[in-house]
């Protein structure tokens, strides 16, 4: 772990001390930024976080892209006298989904395809 990491995670240890009868208690209360609490927890969930984040970014970029292509299909569809939704299609994309995904990739399938085909 590197010492910024580490400098960062120990500054945000969060300690109490709490007098109870004849002795006294250190209580280590979660982080509030990383619910974590121990400071290697919370570098852990920092640099998972940042991973997350950077995924979600690519995750962006590829639905952009997506929309994209999914404009030039529908484009050269209509060009051609089809309509601009193939329902067939579409399905394919849910079933696939539902089966790499379960049955919440269904609902992000539904979720992709709104957003590439746009108002309908």
């Amino acid at each position: 772990m590197s010492s910024s990491i580490r400098a960062t995670a120990v500054s945000a240890t969060v300690t109490e001390t709490t007098a109870a009868g004849a002795g006294a208690a250190t209580v280590v209360r979660p982080r509030p930024e990383t619910g974590a609490r121990t400071d290697e927890a919370a570098a852990l969930i920092g640099d998972a976080r940042r991973r997350i984040d950077d995924l979600d970014g690519r995750i962006i970029g590829l639905v952009q892209e997506r929309m994209a292509v999914s404009a030039v299909i529908q484009k050269e569809r209509i060009a051609s006298g089809g309509r601009r939704v193939n329902l067939s299609r579409e399905m394919e994309v849910l079933e696939h989904f539902r089966e790499q995904l379960g049955r919440p990739g269904t609902a992000l399938a539904m979720t992709l395809l709104e957003l590439c085909r746009g108002r309908i």
